[in-house]
């Protein structure tokens, strides 16, 4: 496969960027994923890159955004922190990707049994960790059940990836309120902003479309 070109996406709508996604998922989980040479992708990409969307993911090593949608050099931003969450610089990133570079999908990706969540469901202590898991508690806070504080831990794995799609819902309000150039571009059509769970068991994404 060749890397995308100014032209090729150009005719992506954020739509087909979305299938191009699922069908990469598809190939990932069936391990039928797409025959390519990465060097040569480099040399096709050495004058200029044209991806199609822009993946916010945790940095968790089971979930390398370029594997699961069995992608290759050229074809997606990949914007990762622990939590998926998002600040200044993310948001910044995300404009870049969108408004100058020309992808046409922004996703917002959670997985299951997160550790970055746990640590804000279990109220972690530790250096900068700290200030990073205060991002994620909003989540938790929102996640009404079950009430027992006891029931409210990472030993509870139900909760905890509750947890993670309520982050990942309001990672999602939050890069519409905060940043203007993506809610104009996405009220305009011009890119999609959606959120979805990848599976550590089984290496499916579940998306959670508008």
């Amino acid at each position: 496969m060749k890397a995308h070109t100014k032209e090729t996406q150009a005719a992506i709508t954020p739509q087909i960027a979305l299938q191009l996604l699922k069908e990469g998922n598809q190939r990932f989980q069936q391990k039928h994923m797409a025959q390519r040479d990465l060097l040569n992708q480099v040399d096709d990409t050495k004058s200029g890159q044209f991806p199609f969307a822009t993946i916010l993911s945790c940095i968790d090593s089971r979930v390398s955004s370029e594997l699961i949608f069995d992608q290759g050099i050229g074809d997606i931003f990949s914007a990762r922190v622990a939590g998926n969450f998002v600040n200044e610089d993310i948001l910044g990133s995300m404009e870049f990707a969108c408004k100058l570079a020309g992808t046409k999908l922004v996703l917002v990706l959670g997985h299951t049994a997160c550790g970055a969540v746990k640590g804000a469901c279990d109220d972690a202590k530790l250096g900068n960790l700290t200030a990073l898991l205060s991002k994620i508690k909003p989540a938790v806070a929102a996640i009404s059940e079950p009430s027992d504080p006891a029931e409210r831990t990472s030993k509870n794995i139900d909760f905890v990836n509750k947890v993670a799609e309520q982050n990942v819902n309001m990672t999602i309000e939050n890069i519409k309120n905060q940043s203007e150039v993506l809610k104009d571009m996405e009220a305009n059509g011009e890119i999609m902003i959606i959120g979805g769970m990848y599976d550590i068991n089984n290496g499916g994404v579940t998306f959670y479309e508008n």
